[in-house]
């Protein structure tokens, strides 16, 4: 089997656990390397200066769980991704697709509550077009309390189920444990029970016990050779 590459564009730390954590863990697993490229970051004075250096300290915690080979820090900052030139954030993407020069792309849905991850989801696919290098395949994933609570923008309308495994279910839930400030106590959208509820939902829509779902933006004929030069 042809080992792939794959990028996740988060927008903020935790993103890429929820919307990709057990599809992350099954790409790992089968010998994949899987590439994380992180939007933002907070800022003092809205967080303070100990948040900020334990945020690092998790990120690094949730990677090691979910063998992410290598990380990449845009650094803009974090909910204010609109006050950035649009041009500035895609340039930024370029230069890390570049760099990885990715199989498959996972991206934020473009109706999420949070206007971080519209644009970003925008910038990712300016900065994805099939001009010489081509992405295989790029899909939008969800995001608990985000994808949901954006539905009046635009409805997440899944078309692609990775299942994943109970064991993998689990590191996904591990992975989020770190990003202590995140996970809320249940009925919460971020809560481990209906993180789990959730994979068993999507599971149940693809006839498996537990998935992550996807929403196909750009697939590109698998027999199509995949050019490499720019």
């Amino acid at each position: 089997m042809t080992r792939k590459k794959i990028l996740i564009i988060a927008p903020h730390p935790d993103d890429e656990v929820l919307g990709c954590g057990g599809t992350i863990a099954e790409y790992t697993e089968s010998g994949n390397e899987v590439y994380l490229c992180i939007g933002t970051k907070a800022y003092t004075p809205d967080w303070s200066k100990e948040f900020i250096k334990n945020r690092k300290k998790e990120i690094k915690k949730s990677n090691k769980i979910l063998k992410i080979k290598k990380t990449y820090f845009l650094d803009f900052p974090t909910a204010k991704l609109d006050t950035v030139p649009q041009k500035q954030i895609n340039d930024e993407l370029i230069k890390i697709f570049y760099k990885v020069r990715p199989d498959i792309l996972f991206i934020p849905h473009s109706g999420d509550l949070n206007k971080d991850h519209r644009i970003l989801f925008e910038a990712s696919l300016v900065a994805a077009r099939p001009i010489s290098y081509k992405i295989k395949k790029i899909v939008s994933y969800e995001v608990l309390s985000e994808t949901e609570w954006g539905s009046p923008i635009q409805e997440f309308k899944p078309n692609f189920y990775i299942g994943i495994s109970l064991s993998n279910l689990n590191k996904k839930i591990e992975a989020m444990a770190p990003f202590e400030s995140e996970v809320k106590k249940y009925p919460h959208p971020r809560s481990k029970e209906i993180i789990k509820a959730l994979a068993q939902k999507r599971g149940s829509e693809a006839g498996l016990e537990f998935a992550e779902a996807f929403s196909i933006i750009r697939e590109t004929d698998p027999h199509e050779e995949n050019e490499t030069e720019f």
